[in-house]
């Protein structure tokens, strides 16, 4: 089986898995060298399968340079989105505590949003329902 083909079923596996049971997976996968270099990647830049990004709904990038690192920020970029108009909020910047990799929403001004003229926080995120675990229980 081609790596295209192998990389994109696994995808897909992944996929049906949240929807089979319900809720959000986040995995992750790494950029090819283009990528790695670029400081503005495009879905073009995943690495393995081009069938990743065509199977996934949502894909985010994580953008860090050395004076982002020392402000303890990150930009996050939309490179795919099915369930939101990806021209509201295209990149933002989060706060980041890189022992915990905890992220945060940080005031957004006029250098650090991208589409966002009225400044504040960043409330890209919807709130998540509680999941049932039940659901998983025998699984090992």
């Amino acid at each position: 089986m081609q790596m295209y083909s192998y990389v994109k079923a696994i995808a897909e596996e992944i996929r049906g898995l949240a929807v089979e049971f319900d809720l959000p997976i986040v995995t992750a996968t790494q950029s090819n060298r283009a990528g790695a270099s670029s400081s503005d990647p495009e879905m073009s830049d995943v690495a393995e399968s081009f069938g990743i990004a065509a199977t996934a709904d949502l894909m985010l990038v994580l953008i860090c340079n050395e004076e982002m690192m020392e402000k303890g920020k990150i930009m996050v970029k939309q490179i795919k989105n099915r369930f939101a108009d990806m021209g509201v909020f295209k990149k933002f910047k989060l706060g980041i505590n890189r022992l915990q990799f905890l992220l945060y929403d940080i005031p957004q001004d006029g250098e650090d949003a991208d589409n966002n003229d009225e400044g504040g926080s960043v409330n890209f995120f919807r709130p998540v329902k509680k999941v049932d675990t039940s659901k998983f229980e025998g699984i090992a």
